[in-house]
């Protein structure tokens, strides 16, 4: 069946969040299980955005901590399509901290998330849009989602 084409930019994703008390850890900084709920939903979000249907995450990719997060700080979490496979999608979260006076923002995190198109019973379902990868990031992503997607083939038939 041939699907319908839907640019990455029709389903890119941006949330925005400020660190309470309730979000940190005992160091003071961002708690990690915090964030990681934070990128699943905008993940999700995403995925839903793309695919128009139901969806549950599989796997999350090369997930880093890169730097620490504090009370205050304006955290934006953004999401895009990278890849489409037939039941499932890849896609990419970002995280930064957004400095209040200049905007500027800075990487704290970043991982990739497998997310699957279901049916209301949990059956995988085809996703309806794939996407035509256009510019040079686009496409490397897509060529890095296909080495992403052997690799975890790989650990499932070694067993890890």
């Amino acid at each position: 069946m041939d699907r319908e084409i839907k640019s990455v930019g029709d389903s890119f994703t941006e949330c925005m969040r400020l660190i309470k008390h309730e979000d940190i850890n005992g160091g003071d900084r961002l708690f990690g299980g915090r964030l990681m709920q934070w990128m699943d939903e905008t993940a999700g979000i995403c995925a839903m955005r793309h695919s128009g249907g139901i969806i549950t995450t599989a796997a999350v990719d090369n997930l880093q901590f890169k730097k620490g997060a504090y009370i205050g700080d304006v955290i934006a979490i953004t999401a895009k399509i990278t890849y489409v496979g037939r039941t499932s999608m890849e896609v990419r979260v970002d995280v930064f901290t957004e400095e209040r006076e200049t905007g500027l923002r800075h990487v704290i995190n970043h991982a990739y998330f497998t997310e699957v198109c279901v049916s209301e019973d949990g059956i995988p379902q085809q996703v309806k849009y794939t996407i035509s990868p256009q510019t040079e990031i686009e496409k490397a992503e897509w060529d890095g989602a296909q080495k992403r997607i052997e690799m975890r083939k790989q650990r499932r038939t070694e067993g890890y």
